[in-house]
């Protein structure tokens, strides 16, 4: 039979996997009886550990307690959380960086030698490249997440680059993190219809306001919806092409978020873009990498479009006299 150190500390291990566990299945799992399960369980609570035990099923289960008690993780466990600390060391939340890092150095710190070693080869073969999104003041999203949890509406001044300044009423439906920047998905009530916020460019009003009801999104999840307002919707400058290759073809080609894609036939698609600029939608068009037709756009871009046609063709162009080294 283990020492009771060790048995408490298997016992904590199992209570934290986050089932609810009779005081049988306990004493199986141990190898003990389930009066010494019971003495153990009065061990714990007595270090702290909010272990509760559960009206009508006899069984147990650790519940959240005053203070964070020491974790008990396996190898993947500790491995996963320490990959998990390092990435969001470059989150585009503010301040959570120096937060991540304390915590990544007191895991290593107790990490056995074998642990320690895949996490340093990880992170000795790997770059990490700095947030360039802006920075998020966390407590404005943890503002904005709980008015989605508890369905309340929002009052807050938002700031777009195009319209200036705007006082907003909207029902908050989830937030998005994508490509650094965080979106607030949300109903404008003034507008009466969806909307997608920045969440740096947005200040919210206190108090919150009344609870409401949640709408169905347009999409069958916030992710989804997100990624189609971003590629076309949203942008001052829009733009569809035909590509005269299948839609499957493409679609490898595009990153998320970059358009939306729609199939004609077997052999051509549709492609619809947005931009804050035109020599940004040359770009993207461009580079598909397709043969295309400009369907739809704004004057300007056929324009740009033959500049930049122009612009390649000299520079391939051999001037006389000249000899072009490939």
């Amino acid at each position: 039979m283990p020492d009771t150190s060790t048995r408490l500390l298997k016992l904590l291990s199992l209570l934290q996997a986050g089932h609810t566990h009779t005081g049988g299945d306990l004493a199986d799992r141990l190898g003990v009886s389930a009066r010494t399960v019971r003495r153990d369980i009065d061990r714990l609570r007595e270090l702290g550990y909010p272990v509760q035990a559960l009206q009508g099923t006899a069984g147990y289960r650790l519940g959240a307690g005053a203070a964070m008690p020491p974790l008990l993780l396996d190898d993947d466990e500790a491995i996963a959380v320490a990959v998990g600390l390092r990435t969001t060391a470059g989150s585009s939340v503010a301040g959570i960086e120096e937060t991540a890092l304390r915590a990544l150095a007191k895991l290593e710190q107790i990490l056995p030698a074998r642990l320690r070693h895949r996490v340093n080869t990880l992170q000795s073969a790997t770059a990490h490249v700095a947030a360039t999104g802006p920075a998020i003041d966390p407590d404005v999203l943890m503002t904005l997440a709980e008015a989605c949890r508890r369905r309340e509406r929002l009052r807050f001044d938002y700031t777009s680059p195009h319209t200036g300044t705007s006082r907003r009423d909207a029902e908050p439906h989830h937030l998005v993190s994508f490509h650094r920047h965080w979106y607030l998905i949300a109903y404008d009530t003034d507008r009466d219809d969806w909307r997608t916020f920045r969440v740096d460019r947005l200040t919210p009003r206190t108090p919150t306001g009344p609870r409401f009801a949640p709408r169905p999104l347009p999409y069958d999840d916030p992710a989804t919806y997100l990624s189609h307002q971003l590629s076309w919707q949203t942008w001052p400058y829009q733009a569809t092409v035909t590509l005269h290759e299948p839609a499957d073809a493409i679609a490898e080609r595009l990153w998320p978020g970059m358009g939306v894609l729609e199939a004609v036939d077997p052999h051509t698609c549709l492609l619809r873009l947005g931009a804050d600029t035109i020599p940004t939608l040359v770009w993207m068009i461009t580079s598909v990498d397709a043969d295309f037709t400009l369907t739809h756009g704004p004057p300007e871009l056929a324009d740009a479009l033959h500049a930049q046609a122009t612009r390649c063709l000299d520079a391939v162009q051999e001037p006389p006299h000249t000899t072009w080294q490939r």
